[in-house]
């Protein structure tokens, strides 16, 4: 009997598959996006911050900030004590922040795309506590948190 019940049950759920296809779509993509967002920090290899958990590691962990945007963005606003390094020369400017390899550093730019990739070569080259401010600048603003201008 219980061999029939579940033999049923996946017909109806086949059945209701086929018939619905587009809904079972829907649900495979937002499941796999979700799976994705859980999994990404660890593929990274760094973890995503919000603004308030910025200040937290700025107070709390003496957290060293890292602007990886251009000059003329970084000169129109940044967060207060921000290392500037623009993006395209992380890498050959990495002696720079050698002295932070074992310091809390959070990476951020305008939206957070460059952040993430900066991030990923900071955490490649032995830099052990990267964080990457999630939504980069633009979610700092939103926070009403303050910028510095130089």
């Amino acid at each position: 009997m219980l061999a029939q019940l579940s033999g049923g049950g996946m017909q109806q759920f086949f059945e209701f598959t086929v018939n619905n296809w587009f809904l079972f779509l829907a649900l495979v993509i937002v499941l796999t996006l979700l799976g994705m967002n859980m999994i990404r920090p660890k593929l990274l290899g760094f973890k995503e911050v919000k603004p308030a958990e910025v200040v937290q590691l700025i107070n709390k962990e003496d957290a060293v900030i890292l602007d990886v945007r251009d000059n003329s963005d970084f000169e129109k606003g940044h967060i207060l004590n921000a290392h500037h390094i623009p993006f395209g020369l992380v890498e050959e400017r990495l002696h720079e922040l050698e002295k932070y390899k074992t310091s809390p550093l959070v990476v951020y730019c305008e939206a957070g795309q460059q952040s993430a990739r900066a991030g990923a070569i900071l955490q490649k080259q032995g830099f052990t506590s990267v964080y990457k401010l999630s939504g980069g600048l633009s979610a700092w603003k939103s926070a009403n948190f303050p910028l510095s201008i130089e």
